[in-house]
């Protein structure tokens, strides 16, 4: 086993839009503790450690679906991250000649499924510009919508700078101007919202939605799901095909969501992991009181950590959203490209932050980022403002 890389000096973890560190310890318990004493494949025996795993995942669907306000437990599918699940959600709703409407904002799991498939032909793609904190003008993305839109795909915040889209707004407007058997499918993209922010997807209309676990939800790396809304079940096309412990007589993959969309066994001591993340990080209370007090401490924890960057003779933040709700903050250091800075905040203080482009070139050139992207700086609920104290001890040393 790889040897700790950090195991003499502090490590002031600033990477939390990337996944969460440290996991609850009930998530890392809990997890060696079904592979230890009941691991068994869900839904492949009827004997009791069968059963339990089977009951393990159906509790974790009830448990996501309270977090969104979802209708139905079984509105949840389960994948391996958030990609996946956004993969499964595009490949399996859009069809041939359709229009898709999404912004410059979005991250590369919603970008790049959406430019190959208008590279085969198969749909049309219109990417509406943001503005220069990366936010979309919901008159616009309206504009862009034609006959033929199958889906808009709008992001609730984007990972580059934390700036949260008007996505209950795009929602009504979508649900004011059509017929609910007439209305572009609203996607979104909840990554780095699911878990802090509160979110309802039938208050904002949405009809897909895609997060992962290991961020805001508190499980280990490797979960995530995909909602859809029930009246489109039978509509979808699955895109990954094998055994799903049911139907096997069949060589078609089972016509039920959520099983159509689960081919192959899941990992299910990493779910169990993050069901009890999820039940332990609401700590009794319900999800929307928990998602509460969090968006509360999330706009507390962005104000603190602006204000320490804006003190900075020498830094330059990119993309500052007007309403700070996430505390993710993308800089530049004059004279200094974010990919050395990174390196030396990593080596000479300890401090863990990511350079680059984040996975989502086009909000870079709306927010005027340099041309080897930002540095960016992203909290969670872990992050103590000593830390950042320290970080910004650094930066101004940085700028020296």
């Amino acid at each position: 086993m790889p040897s700790d890389p950090t195991p003499d000096r502090q490590r002031i973890y600033l990477d939390h839009a990337a996944t969460r560190f440290p996991k609850p310890q009930i998530v890392l318990d809990t997890m060696h503790s079904f592979s230890q004493h009941s691991e068994a494949a869900m839904g492949r025996g009827a004997y009791r450690s069968s059963q339990h795993a089977g009951a393990i995942v159906a509790q974790l669907r009830r448990e996501i679906a309270q977090w969104i306000a979802a209708e139905n437990a079984q509105e949840i599918s389960l994948h391996s991250n958030c990609t996946t699940a956004l993969n499964a959600g595009i490949f399996g709703i859009l069809g041939d000649s359709d229009h898709v409407v999404t912004t410059a904002a979005e991250h590369n799991s919603v970008l790049r499924p959406l430019h190959h498939l208008e590279t085969l032909g198969r749909i049309q793609l219109t990417v509406v510009p943001v503005d220069r904190t990366g936010r979309v003008a919901v008159g616009p993305l309206l504009a862009a919508i034609t006959p033929a839109t199958r889906m808009v795909a709008v992001m609730h915040a984007a990972n580059v700078n934390g700036v949260v889209q008007p996505i209950d707004e795009i929602g009504r407007a979508l649900a004011d101007r059509y017929p609910a058997d007439a209305k572009p499918l609203l996607l979104s993209d909840t990554a780095q919202t699911f878990g802090h922010l509160p979110i309802s997807v039938d208050q904002s209309h949405i009809d897909l939605l895609a997060a992962p676990g290991h961020k805001g939800g508190s499980g280990p790396l490797g979960t995530g799901f995909l909602y859809v809304r029930r009246r489109l079940h039978s509509q979808l096309r699955p895109s990954l095909f094998g055994g799903t412990g049911t139907h096997s007589e069949s060589l078609q993959m089972p016509a039920e969501y959520p099983s159509s969309f689960e081919a192959g066994n899941m990992n299910v001591p990493a779910l169990a992991g993050w069901l009890a993340g999820l039940q332990e990080t609401r700590q009794q209370a319900s999800p929307l009181q928990h998602l509460t007090a969090s968006a509360d401490e999330s706009q507390h924890l962005a104000a603190d950590l602006y204000k320490r960057l804006d003190a900075i003779s020498g830094v330059r933040v990119i993309g500052r959203p007007k309403d700070l709700q996430l505390p993710i903050a993308s800089i530049a250091i004059d004279g200094l490209p974010a990919s050395d800075a990174a390196m030396i905040l990593d080596s000479e203080f300890g401090i863990e932050v990511r350079s680059g482009l984040h996975c989502a070139a086009l909000i870079h050139q709306a927010i005027d980022s340099p041309p080897d992207g930002t540095l960016r700086i992203s909290c969670g609920s872990t992050t103590r403002r000593d830390e950042l104290d320290q970080l910004a001890a650094a930066l101004t040393e940085l700028c020296r």
